[in-house]
């Protein structure tokens, strides 16, 4: 994957500034705005861009926008006054989060949306196609029932690129399987804590016409399995989540939950230093790097590790 994703990050568009930190005998400042540092998936790829940052000699300034993009905007603001060379920008809404992105771009600095997008173009995205993570898990979920029963729902924090999309991408296949009912649909802010309630209420309200949950992250899926076996309903309904998080694939493993998607946090977090590298050196640089997922089923977890 890594070698790949190098490959791909080397191929096309030529962009960058006039003169490099490189050129100026300095190391690299990479300003980083992240989503949120309290999400698992996250901090992986906090994890794998730090690792990648030193190993090639690059100084980071890491923030947590703990999911505001008011507060985004203000560090993305932060970072152009420090004058970084590149900023990384894990966006906590497509539109919210999009002025960060313009502010960067009319001051010269080159952006890298990683795992999420914005409505407006930064110079490099690297990450996912969150269309794919929901086809993956929804079509899953409708070849165990068989194409009919009734599913549930819970979405990520509203208005960001991975809940829009994951949405569109899991009704997409709701509308090829006519005995398919989405019962609701509703957001737990990516929150195990807030899934937990969630699937409470759900299964008061609902009861047995539930056979399945789709919940568009781990964190979710871990609260929506936890409510369910408290409930006295394990084995009843299926819980798919996207994330693969340890917590997702041990439960995946031990027969708790039906089944997760990998995403590669890693490959995205490592893949956004090198796209930043290269846009400060001026090299060319790939616009968009997408990683694929990965059903992971209690067949193949083992794989996961």
């Amino acid at each position: 994957m890594r070698t790949a994703l190098s490959l791909a990050l080397a191929l096309v568009c030529g962009c960058g500034r006039n003169q490099s930190a490189d050129d100026r005998g300095k190391s690299p400042v990479v300003g980083v705005s992240l989503l949120n540092m309290a999400n698992e998936f996250i901090v992986t790829v906090h994890d794998a861009m730090s690792e990648r940052a030193a190993e090639t000699g690059v100084r980071l300034i890491v923030n947590d926008a703990q999911r505001s993009p008011e507060r985004q905007v203000q560090q993305v603001e932060n970072f152009i006054a420090r004058r970084v060379d590149a900023i990384i920008l894990n966006p906590c809404e497509m539109e919210a989060s999009s002025p960060a992105v313009r502010k960067a771009v009319a001051a010269g600095i080159p952006v890298i949306n990683v795992n999420s997008e914005t409505a407006a173009a930064p110079a490099a995205f690297v990450g996912s196609r969150d269309e794919e993570s929901a086809e993956l898990a929804m079509e899953h979920i409708a070849r165990r029932l068989e194409g009919s029963g009734g599913v549930l729902m819970m979405e990520g924090y509203m208005g960001q690129a991975a809940q829009l999309k994951r949405s569109a991408g899991a009704r997409a296949v709701l509308a090829k399987y006519p005995g398919l009912k989405l019962l609701a649909a509703q957001s737990a802010e990516w929150d195990r804590a807030k899934a937990v309630t969630l699937m409470e209420n759900w299964l008061q309200s609902y009861g047995s016409a539930c056979r399945a949950v789709f919940a568009q992250n781990d964190e979710m899926a871990m609260g929506a399995m936890l409510a369910i076996e408290r409930a006295g309903r394990k084995g009843d309904i299926m819980v798919v989540g996207v994330d693969a998080i340890r917590d997702a694939l041990k439960a995946v493993r031990d027969g708790r939950m039906e089944a997760t998607v990998f995403q590669d946090g890693r490959a995205q977090g490592r893949g956004a230093i090198e796209a930043a590298l290269r846009l400060i050196r001026g090299e060319t640089c790939e616009p968009q790097t997408i990683i694929p997922f990965k059903l992971v089923t209690r067949d193949n977890a083992e794989a996961f590790q």
